[in-house]
């Protein structure tokens, strides 16, 4: 059966025409790009991507077809999604569905056939906007009016929509060493796999908890996930995390998780022009001054110098990692209580693993803490002296990190 005809309409009114790919139907968000030359499907099931079209700057997708282990959550949430050549033949012994038709199964509208280089150039000239895909009209200019009329995504706030509606348990794999509560924004499968592999219970709550719920938990540490969105909307996240803060829980926090933080120390967040979308960022730790090959998606970032220290509400804090594309902030640390963030995804689903390591921080973090005596209920910390973490925001493993 030949594919309906289908079109791409951009904000500025950049139209390019392809074939109907996945469901047939009309659809609207911000279109970005994605750089990763493998891991289609933990992109598409990635709650981060909530609220935009996807384009992947990978010639060919969809080789391996989909299989039901590499889901990061509970469904496909981009809302649209832009290919070049899709795959005719799924060519995996893991796979048990072929893209186009878990795309089609699940209502998502996608188009193919669009000249993708010349669409990533145009987006990283002009930036990330609004775009309209369409396979049921052809009347661009009706489309152009309707994707201008839509919302952006400044001040969009999607984690209502993916985060978890009720408190589930994560058990630890062998011995339980550790609890930890995480705070679902928009949390991938892999991340408290990631922590159960380490010994950690994790449970996973809602947006919505409320200090004393993550407190009644028990929790070694606080963990905040990545998500959607304009983090200038995620005010009541950033309230509980300043309670978290104020009573020296340590704390790790990742991609939306990272910006809640930089919002909890005072800092401001902006719009990057069109993001950071892959699995092959480069990332330098300042501390070590090693570089990281890194996964991303992330369309904001927090407002911080760069080199020394910046004052906060709970002491010093400093700048860890940074984007070497365009030194973007890529993660935070307080320098005297337990707490840290990165802005990318180091859960490595889908790869790569350069910073899987930062699972075995928070680890470390939550022990010393342990160790030096400080209260995890919530209340008044204790007056034995704090473990002072490195200038990383963290405890030193001895694996000259």
């Amino acid at each position: 059966m030949t594919p309906a005809p289908a079109v791409l309409v951009l904000e500025d009114g950049r139209v390019f025409h392809g074939e109907s790919y996945g469901a047939t139907g009309e659809t609207i968000g911000e279109i970005v790009f994605s750089t990763g030359m493998t891991g289609y499907q933990e992109t598409l099931t990635d709650p981060s991507y909530k609220g935009q079209i996807v384009a992947m700057t990978a010639p060919h997708i969809g080789n391996t077809g989909v299989n039901d282990e590499d889901f990061e959550s509970r469904r496909i949430w981009v809302d649209g999604y832009v290919v070049r050549d899709p795959a005719r033949v799924r060519s995996s012994w893991r796979s048990n569905a072929s893209l186009g038709d878990v795309l089609e199964g699940q209502g998502v509208v996608g188009i193919a056939g669009v000249d993708t280089r010349a669409l990533t150039r145009h987006l990283r000239e002009r930036g990330s906007m609004r775009a309209g895909i369409s396979s049921v009209s052809a009347d661009v200019p009706a489309l152009l009016a309707r994707v201008n009329a839509a919302p952006g995504m400044k001040g969009a706030s999607f984690i209502a929509d993916v985060t978890t509606p009720e408190t589930y348990v994560v058990p630890a794999v062998g011995q339980k060493r550790l609890t930890v509560a995480a705070i679902d924004l928009g949390i991938k499968g892999m991340t408290p796999r990631r922590m159960a592999e380490r010994g950690i219970e994790v449970h996973v709550m809602p947006a919505t908890a409320t200090y004393d719920e993550i407190v009644a938990t028990g929790p070694d540490g606080v963990f905040m996930s990545n998500g959607p969105g304009d983090p200038s909307t995620a005010d009541h996240v950033v309230d509980v995390l300043k309670q978290v803060l104020d009573a020296r829980i340590p704390y790790f926090g990742i991609c939306l998780g990272n910006q809640v933080f930089g919002r909890a120390l005072d800092l401001g967040t902006y719009k990057l022009v069109y993001g950071h979308r892959g699995i092959n960022q480069p990332v330098q730790d300042l501390t070590t001054g090693k570089v990281e090959i890194t996964a991303h998606n992330h369309g904001f970032a927090v407002d911080a110098p760069i080199e020394g220290t910046f004052e906060t509400p709970y002491g010093s804090g400093r700048v860890t990692h940074v984007c070497l594309n365009d030194q973007v902030v890529e993660g935070l640390a307080l320098l005297d209580q337990p707490a840290f963030s990165v802005q990318y995804h180091p859960e490595a689903a889908a790869g790569p693993h350069d910073a899987v390591y930062l699972f075995d921080r928070f680890v470390d973090l939550m022990q010393g803490v342990n160790a030096a005596g400080s209260r995890l209920d919530g209340r008044s910390p204790s007056s034995e002296p704090h473990l002072k973490p490195d200038l990383a925001g963290h405890i030193d493993d001895g694996r000259g990190l």
